[in-house]
């Protein structure tokens, strides 16, 4: 028997998410009423919310609140703007799902405190934001909810969108999903998976085991990092407030190893689950693909907040990341990583782009994923080939971030190179940590923090384009770029012998190339002047003074860069040693 839709919404979100002017626009779409569980607070009690706070404390406003929400929560034909900070309560999570669809109206910090400012808003009426920096408040609280707004059946972006646009959205969403979503009602009881303690910060790791949080600044995600996640995707996606359809993109090599896996789970949580498989490799990386993929997804009918489920390398990641934030303003994006590089670097920091001829990743964007589930038993499928390319990123960060990795793989190398499960899942989730606590402090390269994370990238994209994409890997351009500055850099007096000498053999010791006979050194030349990496007309180079020690500098002499570059593609005399 089929259930019937339930007669509540619960609308959640933080202030200036827009609730209680979207409750008013659904409650008269679908003939019902508005209740806002602040209004039954002040009318009840008979004192305004600021009072409340200022005489009684936050603890008495959420005993308030939560009778408020009970008293909405006994009525139907309801459509409820909740407080910001109700969801924190288990209980009060309980009663909303009890009968209730519960739908998060999500935005970006500083489009909240926008809207607040423009209504008016002041610490007086909201006392939570009392202080001399109301938007680091904000972005300090909503990280604190981040992951119990999460838990709602539905999730609308809004930044975006006009109010009757979000209330279209909410009515679509109950009429399309609220009968299956209530079919549980201990949906939301539990507390969600690594939510930080109350004040903590949740960058980094520390928040439960297999899991890590990146905190960039206009979204904060889960990254799971387990061997065999893959099981458990489907019940990811809905611990991150996903439901309805899931559109994987994949390319043919990696769907022949995981897309009936990625499928089976997807479905198995109770998401309308289809596929689309590129050709494998970079040629596929273009905005000709990304037009096929736009048809494809209009003919399957996707709407806003249909996830795109990227699942494959960093290829797949790119494509299928520049087609969720393109189509309809803006997909939900889940990355699945089954590549060593895409695990450790592509699925983290929000960089999706597709390629032109003339350079590498020219046409892209920032768009944070909602989740990543990295599952690092699938590197057991990887061609050797393409396993080698990935260390390659990992002994990157290494080098710029983390001394103590870099000896962990100098002395666990034979171990990491067979996969062993224990030390190669620490590995990887030890560099997830060390991206996502980059990407938390400069997402959009603003202060130079991030730059970092381009270590040998100046060479190694303008040797990709001379090869037409098709001739390196990106982990082998990687190394050969890292060869190559370390070169400059002790022409320059900036990198010691002693570390020339270390990263040489830590990547020899991973079967990692340092030069690239065959490849052009005028079209790589000509490729790096379209650098992204560009600050003005020169190019930003990242070289080391020490591990752990990067430097940005951007006045290399031409001739010095010609030598690299001529070297790297074995046009010049090679070097004495080092035949990684």
């Amino acid at each position: 028997m089929s259930m019937q839709r339930p007669r509540r919404i619960f609308l959640t979100g933080f202030s200036g998410s827009g609730k209680s002017a979207v409750a008013a626009l659904v409650a008269a779409a679908l003939g019902w009423r508005a209740l806002d569980t602040d209004d039954i607070i002040e009318e009840r009690s008979g004192r305004s919310i600021p009072d409340i706070f200022a005489r009684n404390g936050e603890a008495r406003f959420r005993d308030l609140e939560a009778d408020a929400l009970r008293e909405a929560a006994g009525q139907v034909d309801v459509v409820v703007a909740t407080g910001g900070g109700i969801v924190q309560s288990a209980a009060n999570r309980r009663l909303m799902a009890d009968g209730g669809f519960i739908v998060c109206l999500e935005g970006r910090p500083e489009v909240l405190w926008q809207r607040l400012r423009d209504a008016g808003g002041s610490a007086t009426e909201r006392p939570l934001l009392a202080g001399p920096d109301p938007l680091g408040r904000i972005q300090a609280l909503k990280t604190q909810r981040q992951p119990f707004y999460a838990l709602a059946d539905y999730t609308i972006h809004t930044d975006n969108l006009d109010l009757p646009q979000v209330a279209e959205e909410v009515v679509q969403a109950w009429r399309r999903l609220s009968a299956r979503a209530a079919r549980d009602p201990d949906r939301l009881s539990s507390e969600p998976v690594g939510t930080p303690a109350e004040g903590g910060s949740a960058s980094g790791g520390e928040a439960g085991e297999g899991i890590c949080w990146v905190n960039a600044e206009s979204a904060r995600y889960p990254v799971y990092v387990e061997w065999g996640a893959l099981a458990r995707l489907g019940e990811r996606l809905r611990e991150a407030g996903l439901s309805g359809a899931a559109h994987i993109i994949s390319d043919d090599h990696v769907w022949h190893h995981y897309g009936e896996a990625a499928l089976a789970s997807l479905r198995q949580a109770g998401f309308e689950a289809d596929s689309y498989v590129v050709p494998a490799g970079e040629a596929s990386k273009t905005l000709t693909t990304a037009s096929h993929l736009y048809e494809w997804l209009a003919s399957r009918r996707a709407e806003r907040g249909h996830a795109v489920v990227a699942l494959g390398g960093g290829m797949v990641g790119d494509l299928a990341g520049f087609t969720a934030a393109t189509y309809l303003r803006g997909l939900p994006l889940v990355h699945v990583p089954t590549s060593l590089l895409a695990m450790v670097d592509a699925s983290i920091g929000g960089k999706v782009a597709v390629n032109l001829s003339e350079a590498k990743n020219l046409v892209g964007a920032f768009y944070q994923p909602r989740l990543v589930v990295t599952d690092v038993s699938a590197l057991t499928t990887l061609p050797a080939r393409e396993l080698t390319s990935g260390w390659a990123e990992v002994v990157k960060h290494a080098l710029i971030m983390n001394p103590d990795l870099l000896s962990t793989l100098e002395a666990r190398v034979a171990d990491l190179r067979r996969l062993e499960p224990e030390v190669t899942t620490a590995v990887v989730r030890r560099n997830v940590e060390l991206k996502a606590q980059v990407v938390s402090e400069d997402e959009r390269e603003t202060t130079g923090r991030r730059t970092i994370l381009n270590y040998g990238h100046t060479v190694a994209h303008g040797l990709e384009a001379a090869g037409e994409y098709e001739a390196l890997l990106h982990g082998e351009a990687v190394a050969v770029g890292m060869a190559a500055a370390v070169e400059i850099g002790q022409q320059l007096g900036v990198t010691p012998p002693a570390l020339v000498e270390r990263q040489a053999a830590v990547l020899a010791s991973f079967g990692l190339p340092w030069q690239t006979p065959g490849i052009d050194p005028e079209r790589a030349l000509a490729a790096m002047a379209l650098d992204k990496k560009m600050s003005g007309r020169a190019v930003r180079w990242v070289l080391l003074e020490g591990v752990g020690r990067p430097v940005l500098r951007d006045d290399v002499p031409p001739t010095l860069v010609r030598q690299a570059v001529r070297r790297a593609c074995g046009a010049a005399e090679k070097r004495e040693g080092h035949r990684g």
